[in-house]
Parts: structure tokens; sequence; C-alpha cells
């Protein structure tokens, strides 16, 4: 047991965000996400919602603020002008409790996966919304 660290992080979470450094990136999925195909280190969270990992994680996980699009989310495909519940909940997040907030840029679906495949590390949730994933590029801590 630690102080100050959310519990619903993973051991294996900690680990591999310690181990990040700046630019590198990390996915909070949801349960639809092909997490196991995209990348080599999946923690599962199937007990969690992305809201609720995402939270945890921009408590302990600076933003890098090196690049505009240090969060990122799918578009809606079809209509790419939409802002799907889960990702306005994850702006509300990253405004109130980011180090480092920013506008969450949306991509489309194909480079949203080439982006994921790319990610250190994918936390696979058990979130049920659709577009409930989000890339977050790591800053430094100063």
């Amino acid at each position: 047991m630690l102080h100050n660290i959310p519990p619903i992080l993973p051991p294996e979470a900690l680990l591999y965000m310690a181990q990040m450094g700046h630019g590198d990136t990390l996915v909070i999925a949801d349960s639809n996400f092909p997490a196991q195909s995209m990348g080599q280190r999946v923690i599962r969270c199937e007990g969690s919602n992305a809201s609720e990992i995402l939270d945890a994680v921009v408590t302990l996980f600076p933003l890098d603020t090196f690049v505009e699009d240090r969060a990122v989310t799918m578009q809606v495909v079809g209509e790419p002008d939409t802002i799907p519940p889960a990702v306005g909940e994850f702006q509300a997040i990253i405004d109130a409790k980011g180090d480092n907030p920013a506008p969450i840029v949306s991509v489309e679906r194909f480079a949203f996966y080439d982006r994921a495949r790319a990610a250190f590390a994918v936390i696979q949730t058990g979130e049920p919304r659709p577009y409930g994933n989000i890339i977050l590029t790591k800053g430094i801590i100063v």
C-alpha cells in the first residue's frame, strides 16, 4: 500500500507509467477497443470505466506541454464534429485535474488506431460507451 496513489490503478499501470518518458503515449480504451492487437503492453481494468481510469491517471501523469495534441480521441465515424458523452467527460476531467489542460483533439478512426499501435501501453477498461478511448502524451516532471 502507498499513500496518494489511486487504488483503482493496478500495479502494472503504475510500473508502465513510471517507465514512460516524455513524449511516450498511453491509451485508455473502452471494452470494444482491439487492445491486444494494438500494443505489447496491455493492462486490463474491466471493473472500471474509462473516465475513472483517466481521472486516476491524470493525478499522477503530467501531460506534454510541447505538443498541442496531448490528449487525442477517436472521431465518431461519419460524424466528425459530434462529441460523444465519454469524450465530454474526458475533457471535464482533464480541465479539472490535468496539470497541463488542453482541448482534446479528435482524429479519424484509423489514424487513432495508428497512434494506438505506437503507444507505450494500453489500459483496457470495462467502459461500455462507444468512443470511450483516449490517448495521452506524457510530459516532464519539474
